[in-house]
């Protein structure tokens, strides 16, 4: 079996728990296969949890989950150096927190204060954790996998840009359509009667890392390349593409945009069979990968103009190359 098919069977695996939500499931194969973070946003009950979860059980990994709330301490994160006393000689031994495993669910993430999610910054960017001066590195197979509820905001404390730059995407779910309503409420009936049937064979962790040797194979053509830097520089010089836009965009996409923007558009042309990249790959990831990094203007604000609509205006501006 090739790492393609592999890939493509974890796919399979999840979209069969995960009705009406094929976008969300491709989403995180995407971010798996780029070696990223995702921050996943929608209201309850639509199967962020469940998704990410579904990853975890059909892939060969250690999956960590750390629930969000108001009194959580850093610590609860990365781990502690805990005191031990051998024959009146103290040492002090690392215990490593939930952050050292392979897939990593931070639930509700808005429900904590800034220092724990600060506590996450190292940690998704330098793939490592430092406690007491010592630095730990974390597995090779790592993924932050967070959630956040857009509607509530008591008890929340808003991400600040600097977190959100780290997410490689930003993936919002919306409700599924009424057929599958009815599949998901069938797969429940069936679930909650305990016909769950066998359970597969995880994929192993090397087919993902064959996948992402292979994707930095896929090719960026300089005209391609010149179509992404271009789309980029829209959201930074947003009034020389259009007078709307320079309306809307108060701050651009950093370069952590545009290297998002290249990895996530490789790993798309990759998952399709090709070995290079095409308008149509950077346009089908562009929207996740900009909608957290753009920062609108309150103009665009109380017109109800969202980062997507933002977006949709800057594919329609700019020009392939």
């Amino acid at each position: 079996m090739t790492s393609l098919d592999s890939i493509n069977e974890l796919k399979s695996r999840m979209s069969q728990s995960i009705i009406g939500q094929q976008m969300v499931v491709e989403r995180l194969i995407l971010a798996l296969l780029a070696n990223g973070n995702v921050l996943m946003e929608g209201l309850p009950g639509l199967a962020k949890t469940r998704a990410i979860k579904s990853m975890a059980k059909n892939l060969e990994s250690d999956f960590s989950r750390i629930q969000f709330t108001p009194d959580l301490l850093p610590s609860d994160v990365t781990g502690t150096e805990i005191y031990y006393d051998e024959g009146g000689k103290g040492r002090f031994v690392f215990q490593k927190g939930p952050i050292f495993g392979n897939l990593i669910l931070a639930d509700e993430i808005n429900r904590a204060p800034a220092k724990v999610q600060a506590a996450l910054l190292e940690a998704m960017e330098e793939r490592q954790v430092t406690v007491a001066g010592k630095t730990y590195k974390l597995p090779e197979l790592f993924m932050v996998l967070a959630t956040q509820n857009p509607v509530e905001q008591e008890g929340t404390y808003p991400l600040p840009e600097a977190q959100m730059d780290r997410f490689l995407m930003h993936i919002t779910i919306d409700y599924p359509n009424d057929e599958s309503e009815a599949e998901i409420i069938r797969l429940v009936r069936e679930e909650s009667g305990g016909s769950n049937g066998e359970r597969s064979e995880s994929i192993p962790q090397g087919a993902v890392f064959a996948a992402r040797a292979e994707i930095h194979q896929v090719a960026l053509a300089e005209p391609m390349e010149r179509y992404l830097v271009s789309l980029i520089a829209a959201t930074r010089r947003p009034a020389e593409f259009n007078e709307e836009l320079g309306n809307w965009i108060l701050v651009g996409a950093s370069p952590r945009g545009s290297i998002a923007l290249d990895k996530v558009s490789r790993a798309h042309a990759w998952l399709q069979g090709r070995d290079h990249v095409t308008p149509d790959d950077i346009r089908a990831v562009v929207h996740d990968c900009l909608r957290h990094r753009l920062m609108l203007t309150y103009e665009a604000n109380a017109a109800g103009i969202s980062a997507d609509a933002v977006i949709d205006e800057l594919i329609k501006q700019v020009a392939v190359a």
